[in-house]
């Protein structure tokens, strides 16, 4: 099992990453490590005070949705389907009074639409993202 309760035995489709910071210290050097590697944040969802509204507590969890224009032309000209998985999600949280950055990782995508031939392109964007979470994570 590893840091974040995960075994082995799951699919890595995400990169995650503890960091000493706050989350809100953490989101925000999410958002600066992403437009320094031209992204751009399109919305930072703050998912513990949604579901504070509804009356769920919860450590704090942030989603903080990324794109960069030029990549996502590029794989939705392959398949416009793969517009269901974007924009790409960074993910901000407590865990057991811990801090994370968790990216889903751009080369999962390509398992889900193997037809589209986005491979080449997903790693360049997972390499940038993963880079901007392990910054962001200092």
């Amino acid at each position: 099992m590893d840091e974040t309760g995960r075994t082995d035995a799951m699919p890595q489709f995400d990169y995650t990453v503890r960091t000493a910071k706050s989350v809100d210290e953490a989101t925000a050097a999410v958002e600066a490590a992403l437009t320094a590697r031209n992204f751009r944040v399109q919305m930072v969802h703050d998912v513990q005070a949604t579901l504070a509204e509804k009356g769920f507590e919860r450590e704090p969890i942030r989603i903080v949705e990324t794109c960069n224009a030029k990549y996502a032309y590029q794989v939705l000209e392959a398949d416009v389907s793969i517009a269901l998985m974007l924009p790409c999600p960074i993910a901000v949280y407590d865990k057991d009074g811990e801090t994370f950055i968790s990216s889903l990782k751009p080369s999962a995508i390509g398992s889900f639409y193997p037809h589209a031939g986005i491979d080449d392109v997903a790693q360049e964007v997972e390499g940038i993202l993963l880079a901007a979470v392990d910054e962001a994570a200092r």
